[in-house]
């Protein structure tokens, strides 16, 4: 057997495992967070825009949430601006903002929305509708640590994002929101992701990270955890650093009726196709029950 044909042989196999979760998810709406390595490595990047538009083009409704935190760490380098995070979240004041709102707003949005129709695919920049999509409010941690120029989302409103979808384009949507005094705020993209993914009453939230899931104590990765399981998780300080927002994001996105999270490995190629469209997935699901 010659290695075309044994090539051919797995995607046929991988193309018919699909099957049913194709037929599964056909006209459903998956909220994607899409940041880490995934944004930074260009075969990854093109991967990920023809994963997506494959996704549109067999009937399932994408719409990808993006960070860009790599991209942002290398601009405010280059303006002599130092980077702090406390508790996974940015320190941002109006330089590092302006410069934040470069990055998130324009380049790596239009970048992602470009790629997306290069292969065939509808997609939408809402980076213009921010204002009236993502209302927010300045965060403090836990701690009462101020974050300056960082919000926390207070609500969204979604009929600019449904009317994409309806139109059958992919919105591309910026962390990006404003607050009651017409402040632009830098918003962890995984809790903007949650809160979009509980107003769409999406059938799921994918979060693309750079490690492969959520692990135990021991190191051992947890392919799927309830609820429960989770919030244990987290009050034992188990996740450290930029998992507890993701972690957090997808226990209150569950507790709104989306059916199940999923903080998968962006590292690896077709990573989204791998967690949707096979039997095992990749990296951990978390559920209500």
């Amino acid at each position: 057997m010659t290695m075309i044909r044994k090539q051919a042989e797995n995607i046929a196999s991988v193309l018919s495992e699909g099957l049913p979760y194709i037929q599964r998810f056909y006209g459903k709406t998956i909220v994607i967070k899409y940041g880490g390595a995934a944004m930074a490595k260009p075969s990854l990047k093109r991967g990920f825009a023809r994963d997506i538009a494959l996704m549109k083009l067999v009937g399932m409704n994408p719409v990808i949430i993006h960070g860009g935190g790599p991209q942002i760490d290398r601009e405010l380098k280059k303006h002599g601006l130092q980077t702090k995070f406390v508790s996974g979240f940015r320190i941002t004041d109006p330089k590092t903002m302006k410069i934040v709102r470069r990055v998130l707003g324009k380049e790596i949005n239009r970048e992602i929305v470009d790629l997306i129709q290069k292969n065939g695919a509808k997609a939408f920049s809402m980076t213009r509708l921010n204002r009236t999509i993502i209302k927010a409010s300045k965060l403090k941690t836990d701690e009462g640590i101020e974050l300056g120029l960082v919000g926390k989302v207070n609500s969204i409103k979604n009929t600019a994002i449904k009317r994409k979808i309806d139109e059958g384009i992919i919105p591309v949507i910026s962390p990006l929101g404003f607050n009651k005094k017409g402040e632009c705020l830098n918003i962890n993209a995984d809790l903007v992701a949650g809160k979009i993914a509980s107003s769409l009453r999406s059938e799921k939230l994918i979060l693309l990270t750079d490690v492969e899931g959520i692990k135990d104590k021991k190191g051992k990765l947890l392919s799927r955890i309830n609820k429960k399981r989770a919030m244990a998780i987290l009050s034992q300080g188990v996740v450290q650093g930029g998992m507890k927002p993701k972690l957090k994001s997808c226990l209150e996105t569950i507790s709104t009726g989306v059916k199940s999270c999923h903080i998968i490995d962006g590292r690896l190629p077709h990573a989204v196709l791998l967690e949707v469209l096979t039997d095992e997935g990749v990296g951990t699901l978390i559920s209500k029950d």
